[in-house]
């Protein structure tokens, strides 16, 4: 489904998404991170190169469910500190069974904006949630769409 988006139509600190953006948007929803550099003083690890404006320290217990909505113009990159998550996705207003896919600490899990998704957390996690708007309660009210919960349609073992 595509939806055009407009200032207009949105919380005035949410811009829609440019086609510069979508073109570096990763081609895969989970990866492992780039290589580190090591050396005497230890490791660096790359993150994320992107223009963003919130990073968000997420601590989930064994069981809990996230998300159950999409954004409209918001991406985000949830990096894997330690722990595993069953991520849950399908396009939005999709009838098929969503694709379940597992990352673990030290991946990385990518969602764009318009794709209904859900997480499922089997072990306890802390995940970095490096997103591209605001994450003021009212930002995030005003981007989201919430769903009917995705988890419900798939087999997930804790």
């Amino acid at each position: 489904m595509n939806q055009i988006l407009t200032k207009s139509v949105m919380h005035p600190l949410i811009d829609p998404p440019t086609e510069e953006e979508r073109a570096a948007w990763p081609k895969e929803t989970v990866f492992d991170m780039p290589a580190m550099h090591r050396d005497a003083r230890g490791d660096m690890v790359p993150i994320l190169d992107a223009m963003m404006k919130s990073c968000v320290l997420i601590r989930s217990a064994v069981g809990a469910v996230r998300a159950n909505h999409y954004h409209r113009t918001d991406w985000h990159y949830c990096y894997m500190l330690d722990g595993a998550v069953e991520y849950i996705y399908r396009p939005i207003g999709s009838k098929e069974t969503p694709t379940v896919v597992r990352a673990v600490g030290g991946q990385c899990v990518f969602t764009p904006p318009m794709l209904e998704h859900a997480m499922v957390f089997t072990k306890p996690t802390n995940m970095l949630t490096l997103g591209r708007n605001f994450r003021t309660q009212e930002v995030y009210e005003a981007d989201i769409v919430r769903i009917d919960p995705l988890e419900k349609l798939v087999s997930i073992k804790l």
